[in-house]
C-alpha cells in the first residue's frame, strides 16, 4: 500500500469517525433540510445545488444511515451485541483494522472491555456454530450488500447448517444470516437473536 493510499485511507477514517460522532442537527444535510432531525432523507428537498450535493453524498448517506441504524437500539447491554455487529460491517465495507474499530468505539463513547460482558450461548452449538432454523431479529439492521436497505425488528432471518462465526468484534463472534422477505445477508451476534 502507497503512501498516498494509507493517507488517504486515514483521512477517510477520520471524516467518518468525525462524522458518526457528529448530531444530525449540526451536519450542512440538516441544515440545508436534506435531512431530519433523525438523519431521514426528506425526499421533497431536491439535491439540486453544489452545496447540497456536498453536503448529501454516497459517504454522507452510509454513515447516516449506520448511525440511524445504532441509535434506535434501546439502552442497556444488548445494544453492545448490535454495535458489535454493525462496526464489523463498518469493518468489512470499509476495510479497516481493529485498531480503527477501536477509535470509532472510542468516539462512540464506548468501551472495549464492554462488549466482553456481554454473553448469550442459548442458540450456540458446542462448535460455536449457531443451530440452523429460522429466527426473529431484535433489532433493526441493514444489509450488507447495500448498508441501505432497512430489514425490520421483528423480521425473520435464516441460518443454514454449519453457520460459523464470520468475524469478531471486540470478543463477540459476529455471524451472517439471510434475512428471510429480501434474501439479502445480514451480520448479527447471538444476543440479537429470539427464536
Amino acid at each position: 500500500m502507497g503512501v498516498i493510499q494509507r493517507a488517504g485511507d486515514l483521512v477517510y477514517t477520520f471524516r467518518f469517525l468525525t462524522l458518526l460522532v457528529t448530531k444530525f442537527e449540526k451536519t450542512k444535510a440538516f441544515e440545508l433540510g436534506l435531512i431530519d432531525k433523525d438523519g431521514k432523507r426528506i425526499k421533497s428537498e431536491k439535491i439540486d445545488t453544489a452545496e447540497k450535493k456536498s453536503a448529501y453524498t454516497p459517504f454522507h448517506r452510509l454513515v447516516f444511515n449506520i448511525k440511524r441504524l445504532m441509535s434506535k437500539v434501546p439502552g442497556g447491554s444488548s445494544s453492545l451485541a448490535s454495535y458489535a455487529a454493525a462496526l464489523y460491517l463498518i469493518k468489512e465495507k470499509l476495510e479497516l483494522s481493529d485498531k480503527s474499530l477501536k477509535q470509532i468505539a472510542e468516539k462512540s463513547g464506548l468501551e472495549t472491555l464492554d462488549f466482553l460482558a456481554e454473553s448469550s450461548e442459548w442458540f450456540l452449538l458446542e462448535d460455536k456454530s449457531i443451530s440452523a432454523g429460522v429466527y426473529t431479529l431484535k433489532y433493526e439492521k441493514v444489509v450488507n450488500s447495500t448498508i441501505e436497505e432497512i430489514v425490520r425488528a421483528k423480521d425473520k432471518i435464516r441460518f443454514n447448517e454449519n453457520s460459523y462465526p464470520v468475524g469478531q468484534v471486540f470478543g463477540l463472534d459476529i455471524y451472517e444470516a439471510t434475512h428471510i422477505n429480501t434474501n439479502q445477508k445480514v451480520f448479527v451476534t447471538v444476543e440479537e437473536l429470539l427464536r
